[in-house]
């Protein structure tokens, strides 16, 4: 059975050139030329890398803290004690608790927030959601910088549009870098901030070529390879 293909669709890949590979400010002018939705799209970026995922040392993960954000509200969740409780309330944590907020997980299933930091001291207790919070990629770690005793600094920067990127099993990293609301040189900015912080993210025991290819996209529309 054929797929049946949107005009908008169509129209949006007559913007794009087959096999042709934009310069970065290039792509993102035809982004923005595709015909637009309903809805303020997210703008997207998509590596493909030359990872061996079975080899622990070749994976890629970092946190970002990008120039004019995501363009999402990002609802957050703090969990910790004493004195932390008050920080975090005051530097805008959505949602605040420690061994509370922790059952309120487990037992009702509560997951009204998009990431969840926490205090190394609350650790030992979280961790025994692991079950439930690694599948949606909300389980806290250091790596990501969200494991910190430095709540207010980790708040503000998640609130400010930090992302998070890892790869996935088939070596790639795809994570969204702001809205198509965004003016041209504000989408550049972010994508070009990520390129580079990947591209030095290479890992010493990768061999040959490290960045395959770059897409960038919004959500409903066709993708842009990027020239690196």
């Amino acid at each position: 059975m054929a797929i049946k293909i949107s005009k908008r669709i169509k129209e949006a890949y007559t913007k794009v050139v087959d096999g042709k590979a934009y310069s970065l400010k290039d792509a993102v002018e035809v982004i923005k030329q595709m015909p637009k939705t309903k809805f303020d799209e997210t703008i997207e970026l998509h590596f493909d890398l030359g990872l061996d995922t079975k080899n622990s040392d070749h994976n890629v993960r970092g946190t970002i803290v990008l120039p004019h954000g995501t363009g999402k509200s990002v609802k957050v969740a703090v969990i910790c004690q004493g004195d932390n409780v008050a920080k975090a309330k005051n530097a805008g944590a959505d949602f605040v608790g420690g061994q509370d907020l922790i059952e309120k997980i487990d037992k009702e299933g509560f997951l009204a927030f998009d990431v969840i930091i926490a205090t190394p001291d609350m650790m030992k207790d979280l961790s025994k959601l692991g079950k439930v919070l690694g599948p949606r990629g909300l389980m806290p770690s250091p790596k990501a910088g969200t494991v910190t005793a430095d709540v207010e600094r980790a708040l503000r920067e998640v609130k400010a549009g930090r992302v998070e990127f890892k790869n996935d099993k088939q070596g790639g990293v795809h994570l969204g870098i702001g809205k198509r609301s965004f003016s041209n040189e504000f989408i550049f900015a972010n994508a070009q901030l990520i390129i580079d912080t990947i591209t030095h993210a290479k890992p010493s025991s990768v061999k040959g070529v490290f960045i395959k290819s770059v897409y960038i996209s919004s959500t409903m529309g066709a993708g842009v390879k990027v020239a690196l």
